[in-house]
């Protein structure tokens, strides 16, 4: 199998090299699922464009919580490790995070929000009635939902992007969720 690289910023389009320069001086670094989206500029900026209108809806814990969820059904080893991290520099703890990532959080709105969150993802969006009314009972309304499926779809692409990809995670490494002690 072809490996891919993460590009450099002379391996873009400008379009990409404004948005790593920005996120340089943002973040200090241009994270490799950014870079890598990065190989098609049009693309990245498309993303960066759609993922900052998005979520507005929810706190930072509640987005980051809904992340989580769907990054674990799909398997994504580097969107878990850097939403752990964005989601403790949040206010979460690591054993939060854990208990987001198999829909235990004590939190009865985060909690909710994990398990309709895996759900969507689990089932391509096909979620149970019960589960619907639950986000709605949350105090939610028709916009929310589809603030909601935005931000699944936004961590769902980078989910993809890396699973397909392969590349290298460069954040801290997180736990599977099967190797954590009761």
């Amino acid at each position: 199998m072809k490996a891919l690289n993460v590009p450099t910023k002379d391996q873009v389009n400008d379009n990409a090299k404004e948005i790593f320069e920005n996120l340089e001086k943002q973040l200090g670094m241009v994270p490799n699922i950014y870079a890598t989206i990065g190989y098609n500029g049009d693309v990245l900026k498309s993303y960066m464009n759609f993922d900052s209108s998005i979520g507005k809806t929810f706190s930072m814990k509640e987005k980051e919580t809904i992340k989580l969820a769907v990054s674990e059904v799909n398997g994504c080893n580097y969107c878990l490790a850097a939403h752990t991290a964005i989601a403790k520099q949040n206010g979460l703890s690591e054993e939060d995070t854990l208990k987001i990532r198999d829909g235990s959080i004590e939190d009865e709105k985060l909690r909710t929000l994990s398990r309709i969150a895996a759900e969507t993802a689990e089932k391509a969006g096909k979620i149970t009635e019960e589960s619907r009314d639950a986000f709605f009972d949350l105090g939610y309304e028709e916009k929310d939902l589809i603030d909601f499926i935005a931000v699944v779809l936004s961590v769902t692409f980078t989910n993809l992007v890396h699973n397909v990809t392969e590349i290298p995670v460069d954040f801290p490494e997180v736990k599977e969720l099967e190797l954590v002690e009761a």
